[in-house]
Parts: C-alpha cells; structure tokens; sequence
C-alpha cells in the first residue's frame, strides 16, 4: 500500500453563475416585440493563421497560479463577509426573528450596560474595563476573517477577562497552521482494551462540563463475530475490562477533508483550517446544531448548560479554537487538541492511552509514525462512501 495522496484529498468545488435574459417593459424575453433588438453574437478572435479552431498549435490557453485559484475560490465563498467589520458580521448573520431580536437585545443590553458603568463614579475601575471588554467582544468579527491584530487583540481581551473575573491567569495561544503539516489520526483496535483512560485525559485537557459529563471521545464495546454494530454496542458500561467476548472501538471527530458540518453551517462559524483540523469559533455559533446533525460519525456536541468546571480543574494553557472556556448554546467537538499539537505534543488521549493504540501525527511527513502505519498496515476509514475523506484510521495487528 503505498502513495499517501490516495488516502486523502481536496475537494475546491467551483459554482458556475447563471444570468437570466434581459426584458424590457413588455415583461417579454423572447425577443417578440418591436422594441426588442437582437445583438449579434460574438465572433471568437483568431489569430495569424485565420483559424478559430486553435487547432494550428498556436494558441494557449490562460493559466491561473494556484494562489491566483485560492483567492478567487475565497472571494467566491466569503468575499462580501472579508469587508465587513465585527459590527456587521454580528447583525447582518443570516437568522430567524426570534434569534436576530435576542442578538440585538442582548447586544443593546451589554451596551447599555457599558455605558451605565463607564460613567458611573462609584463603579471601579476594574468593573469599567470588565464592561468595556464585554462591549468589543460582542462585536468582534469572525476569527476566521480577523487580521492577526485583531486576533491578538480578542486573545488579549479574553485573557484579561478571565482576570478580573477570576482573579487567576491563563495562558491562551492563537497559533496559526504550521506550514507542511497535515494532522492525521490512526486507531489500532487489536490494541484497545477498553480503559477509557483517554476519555477521562480528554475531558482534563479540554476543560468539559462536568456537570452534563460531555465526552468528545466515545469508546465502543462490542461482540465479537457481529462486526461494527453500533447500535448493539455498549457505550456506558460499568464491568471490568477487557470483557470476554468484545472488542473496542473509539470514534470521536474524524477531521474530514470534505467535511459535510462546514457546509450547513448557516454563520461560517466552522470551518477547516490548513493543517487538516476542522473547528468552531465558540463565539459565531448560534447554536443551531446543522453540524450536528449533517455529521455522520457523531462527532459534535451540544451545550445545553453554561460549562462548569470547578477552578482547581481549570486547564489554563489554552488556544482560541480549542479548550478554552466555552459559553451556554455553542458546539463543541475535539481538535485533535489543537493547543497541544500545534505546540509540537501528541493530543492528550494519545499520551493517556495506556496500551499505545493511539497514534497521531503528520501526514506530509514519510518519517512519522502515522505514514507507516497507512503505508504497511491494512488500513479502513468508517463510511468511506460518503466522500468525507476522514483523517481517522483504524487497523488491527
């Protein structure tokens, strides 16, 4: 098995614009009425030899770099959102009435709440600057559409936030891709026994509610002899294991390439970045759970309750678009732990998993542990025929 580039690709769909025929007063198209004035078509250009089949050998066609390509398919998908500021992107977001009017009153009730504490003269200063945060946050752009000054800028207001709320320090990163990486993921069931040590890493390092006990990582028992029956498998059971008679399966978010939870997003509020990792910025989702539903792994979850998670627990070293402290109605779902790996570590499950069945790493690189494993293990990817192109393995010994 070799050649990685059949295991993963790109998909740029390009949309053909149709224009619809010029009428005049008449409301008629069909050119029937007198004032209607039929132009001439075209003549295609030839060139010295006074052929316009382009079969002398002499005419070349025009060609557009691969940069050229991205910025049109960019400006095709976001074009008009990359010109419009935070306040624009907040209250020209396509949604229902009832969502629009809770935004502008929300939006109008922390301004008038700015306003009240910035003159108020018995209001201290932290309170003023608290109430001055609140009011830029709720009108931030997109994280996806910021200038690196902007995104430095949210990451620092955010950060002194959680200062004058709790007292304590965080360390948050807005790292960027790294060039030449491509995050992948192999799972070996011969190797998992079912601990969920990785489960429980996974709720520490990506500060989860524990009060609804979200888990992004979900471990799957099953029998033996019945193959990937996922509706007979047992997700909470509470025996010892390994239990005689069953395997295990994790399955979490699988990364896709073509993933179908960007597409129905109504507000861009997911999206893939560079280096493979699909994520959300917390801040732009509204909650309407499309992603959750359009995903066919099960990958995301949803926040019905503002998370809680007591202070000592609190994992401080965070990233943007990974396991910082998320608000009450958004999506939540792994990154592949976006503040470790992007910091050079392995996720927190890979590094929990207590039997090695766990392997993470870069796909662009023909050294890493992940290539080998495409490349001399027989590999398979869940649902395969949906064209998502999961970065998500599974292979046995």
């Amino acid at each position: 098995m070799s050649g990685i580039g059949k295991y993963f690709k790109l998909n740029l769909n390009s949309t053909t614009k149709q224009t619809k025929g010029n009428s005049c007063g008449c409301g008629n198209t069909s050119g029937g009425c007198s004032s209607q004035v039929n132009e001439p078509a075209p003549v295609k250009a030839s060139c010295g030899c006074g052929s316009t089949s382009e079969s002398c050998g002499s005419h070349n066609e025009a060609k557009v770099s691969d940069q050229e390509f991205f910025e049109a398919a960019i400006d095709a998908a976001i074009g008009d959102e990359r010109k419009k500021d935070g306040f624009d992107q907040v209250f020209e977001v396509k949604m229902d009435r009832r969502t629009a009017f809770r935004q502008l009153t929300a939006s109008l009730l922390i301004g008038a709440g700015a306003v009240s504490t910035s003159c108020s003269v018995t209001t201290g200063e932290g309170t003023k600057e608290k109430a001055q945060i609140d009011w830029e946050e709720q009108f931030k752009g997109n994280y996806k559409l910021m200038t690196d000054e902007e995104r430095n800028a949210t990451v620092e207001r955010l950060v002194r936030s959680y200062q004058l709320r709790k007292k304590k320090n965080i360390n948050m990163s807005s790292k960027d891709a790294v060039k030449d990486v491509l995050f992948g993921y192999a799972f070996n069931i011969s190797k998992c026994q079912g601990y969920m040590d990785c489960v429980s890493a996974c709720v520490e390092e990506n500060n989860q509610d524990r009060n609804s006990q979200m888990e992004y990582i979900r471990i799957h028992e099953m029998k033996d002899g019945k193959g990937f029956k996922f509706d007979e498998a047992d997700d909470n059971y509470y025996h010892e294991v390994p239990a005689e008679g069953h395997f295990y399966m994790g399955t979490q978010c699988f990364h896709c390439d073509n993933p179908p939870c960007v597409d129905v997003c109504p507000v861009q509020a997911t999206w893939r970045e560079d280096d493979g990792l699909v994520v959300i910025d917390y801040d732009w989702c509204v909650g309407c759970r499309y992603c959750m539903a359009a995903c066919p792994y099960d990958g995301r979850r949803f926040n019905w309750s503002t998370p809680e998670v007591p202070e000592e627990e609190v994992n401080k070293d965070q990233h943007y678009l990974g396991n910082r402290m998320r608000k009450k109605g958004v999506m939540e779902k792994c990154t592949f732990c976006v503040q470790r790996s992007r910091a050079g570590k392995n996720p927190a499950c890979v590094e929990a998993c207590p039997t090695g069945a766990r392997i993470f790493g870069n796909l662009l690189d023909p050294d890493s542990t992940i290539r080998w494993v495409l490349e001399n293990k027989k590999v398979f990817r869940l649902k395969e025929d949906l064209g998502t192109e999961p970065k998500f393995w599974y292979f046995m010994d």
